[in-house]
This record gives structure tokens, C-alpha cells and sequence, in this order.
């Protein structure tokens, strides 16, 4: 991704000068995985720029999106970003931690890109190091907080590093039953860097519907092909709707 102070795609701008975070390949493909279809309501946990809450807009017309950003310069950053898109009347930011998130309703449908180095070293930039690290939102905080939030039936889809992804999984326990699954890597291989995971309250195997790319309900995807330049045909078929060079 390009070190911009803004990102376009096809329907809206991302701007990300007011943010630590910003928009990454990764969190591209996590917006296009994650299962928003039929959702009436849907929570974005830890906004940074808005990026999911928009890609979620784009591919669920019909859902009233609401997205909790603690970190002011992030806020402010969702705010902008919403405010400037086509889907400004379904979105609404609020500045909290999910810990303080106590809406009247339930979601159908949770995404979150949350801060996930569990034990790194922290970077001397405070807001880097709210964005990256879980001193503000651990796992365990994260988990009650969606169980908390999601309707019965609902998803809640995590974008992790790999490694904290099995600690992630390992933590939830009983409580929830693991049903969509991706690794990403770079291209064909090497090492699977992120994981993408949905979650539903165990004994509520929520409906994986259709609209996803063959093999995705468990898998591996590449960004690029073998020789790292050319991307990959399955990545493409993610983000044909999203990013101008598809």
C-alpha cells in the first residue's frame, strides 16, 4: 500500500493522515471476507480510519453499520471518512472503548482488526502503540465484549497475526465454535502471516451464506503469485469491487 495521507477505491476515500494505522493489504482482503450478508446491524470494534465499516457499507447495503474507536486521532479519522462516503447516512462512529459500549440493541454481525502484539515490546509512539498493542483491549476483554454484543445467530470475524490467532482461538473456550476460516500469505510457499476467523456462540452455527469466492469457508490465499509480482487470481476476485486496479 502506498504511504499516502489517502487511499481510493472504487466507491469511497479512505483518508488516514489523523491515524497510526493505516490501510494495509491485509485489512483490504479482511474487509472482503468477512461474512456481513444479511446483517441488519453491524459493529466494527477498533475503526482506526473506517476502512471495514466502509467495505462492510459497500457490500451490505441494507445494514446500519456503528463503529467504537477509543484512540481521538483514529475517531476524528472515522468520522471524516464516513462523513465524505455514499454510505454516510448508515454509519455512525462512537468515541469509547467496547468496554464502555453499551448500546439499547445487538449485532448480527461483529468485525475487528483489533491492536494484537499480546507481548511485544511496545513502539515509544503512543498512538502506534494503541493501535498495535492490547493494552486497551486484550483478548479477553475482546471476546466478553462480543459476546456481550452479538445478536443469537450472529458472526464475529477477527483479523489476527497467525501466532496470536492460536492463542486468540485457544482462549475462547468453550463459548464459541470456530466456522469460517483463512490464512494469508504472501504468495505460494511462504509463510501464512494472517489468519482471518469467524466465530458464532456455540450452538448457534450461524448460516455461512452465499457470496464468497469457492474454498473460503476454510483455506489458504495469496496475495501474489509464485513469481511475487503478478497477483493472485483468488485475491482478485476479493477486491474486484474495491481496489481501481481490478
Amino acid at each position: 500500500m502506498p504511504g499516502n495521507h489517502f487511499f481510493k477505491f472504487k466507491s469511497f476515500t479512505v483518508y488516514q493522515d489523523l491515524c497510526a494505522m493505516k490501510v494495509c493489504t491485509d485489512a483490504c482482503l479482511f474487509g472482503a471476507w468477512a461474512d456481513v450478508s444479511g446483517a441488519k446491524r453491524i459493529l466494527d470494534i477498533g475503526s482506526g480510519t473506517g476502512l471495514l465499516s466502509l467495505m462492510a457499507a459497500q457490500r451490505n447495503q441494507e445494514a446500519l453499520i456503528e463503529a467504537v474507536e477509543v484512540e481521538e486521532g483514529a475517531f476524528l479519522q472515522t468520522v471524516q471518512n464516513f462523513e465524505d462516503s455514499p454510505f454516510a447516512p448508515r454509519l455512525t462512529a462512537r468515541h469509547t472503548s467496547v468496554q464502555e459500549f453499551f448500546p439499547d440493541h445487538r449485532f448480527d454481525a461483529i468485525i475487528s482488526n483489533p491492536p494484537f502484539f499480546q507481548r511485544d515490546l511496545k513502539s515509544p509512539d503512543q498512538k502506534t502503540s494503541t493501535a498495535h498493542h492490547a493494552g486497551t483491549l486484550d483478548f479477553a476483554a475482546l471476546s466478553y465484549a462480543a459476546g456481550r454484543l452479538l445478536a443469537p445467530g450472529g458472526r464475529f470475524s477477527i483479523l489476527l497475526p497467525v501466532a496470536e490467532s492460536y492463542r486468540y482461538e485457544r482462549q475462547q473456550g468453550d463459548g464459541w465454535q470456530l466456522t469460517r476460516d483463512l490464512l494469508l500469505a504472501h504468495r505460494p510457499g511462504a509463510k501464512p502471516f494472517r489468519r482471518m476467523m469467524t466465530f458464532t456462540r456455540a450452538g448457534e452455527a450461524g448460516d455461512i451464506r452465499a457470496g464468497s469466492p469457492p474454498g473460503s469457508i476454510t483455506g489458504e490465499l495469496y496475495i501474489y503469485e509464485e513469481n511475487g509480482k503478478n497477483y493472485n487470481s483468488g485475491f482478485k476476485e476479493y477486491l474486484k469491487a474495491f481496489y481501481l486496479a481490478f
